[in-house]
């Protein structure tokens, strides 16, 4: 059984489920997403299949946007000092 079988089962709200666990499975969200646009791109699913499969991308875009959207808030956090942000660049690797 594929990933894309195991999400797009109508009753399963497991992406919106996972931003609400201590530890959010970015990295296998993410997977599951690109898992879906694949299929999708192939062009073989039906007009239902489709709508079900892009209502799953939606849900699971958004919580991988709150997620990161928490993950900032928590950097922000952790960079203030003495009750000042210090903001600083970092580099982002496109090898991952």
């Amino acid at each position: 059984m594929s990933i894309f079988n195991n999400i797009t089962n109508p009753g399963d709200k497991q992406a919106i489920r996972m931003t609400n666990q201590k530890s959010f499975p970015f990295e296998a969200t993410l997977e599951k997403l690109e898992a879906i646009v694949e299929r999708m791109e192939q062009g073989d699913m039906s007009l239902e299949e489709s709508l079900k499969a892009f209502e799953q991308g939606i849900q699971l875009t958004r919580s991988c946007q709150k997620a990161l959207v928490e993950a900032e808030q928590q950097v922000k956090v952790l960079v203030q000092e003495n009750g000042q942000l210090q903001t600083s660049e970092f580099a982002v690797s496109d090898d991952e």
